[in-house]
């Protein structure tokens, strides 16, 4: 029997081509941190993003990489705009943007400016910010833009060559001079 020829695939429409634009990234505070109950890799923030309700739950698998005191009370840059997740029975509301080298064997949060407040959006020149109150899992938007992040070689955070913008100044690692952003 004969296989019949598939069609070929058509391109995505434009409007539909995913953009980092569509990202709510912002500035948030850690108020709280704590090992998971049932996860001895897994951290559980409670982190102001500037919302109404007030500190949002999210799960981080950032135990071996940095200690609670190093964790606590400091600024990150966080994905707000997910689907939430489950988490070992926890749900999880964001993700903490984080550097790592080639290996992964170091992980560091993004570091906005130290004067930065809790809520303030992160930007990028000549992209409309324009986020999704959430993000579809079925149309892979994170997936999709996330290969563009890195590290430029001056530790600056950037996709794409574009570096992440606060009314501060650049996002930044502490120590990572190359490497990706997950």
């Amino acid at each position: 029997k004969e296989k019949k020829a598939k069609p070929a695939a058509e391109a995505p429409a434009t409007g539909d081509v995913p953009s980092l634009g569509r990202l709510d990234i912002r500035v948030g505070l850690i108020k709280e941190v704590k090992r998971h109950e049932d996860a001895e890799t897994l951290y559980v923030e409670q982190i102001d993003c500037g919302d109404a309700e007030g500190p949002r739950t999210i799960v981080s698998g950032l135990v071996n990489f940095i200690s609670i005191d190093e964790f606590s009370k400091r600024k990150v840059v966080v994905l707000c705009n997910l689907k939430p997740a489950n988490m070992r029975g926890v749900k999880s509301h964001g993700m903490v943007l984080c550097a790592s080298d080639a290996d992964k064997t170091r992980v560091e949060p993004l570091c906005p400016p130290a004067d930065c407040e809790p809520g303030e959006p992160i930007t990028f020149a000549d992209v409309a910010r324009q986020p999704d109150d959430r993000l579809n899992p079925k149309k892979k938007i994170w997936e999709a833009v996330q290969p563009g992040f890195s590290i430029n070689a001056d530790g600056a955070a950037t996709h794409e060559g574009k570096v992440f913008q606060t009314s501060k100044g650049v996002v930044t690692t502490p120590t990572l001079k190359t490497g990706q952003i997950s």
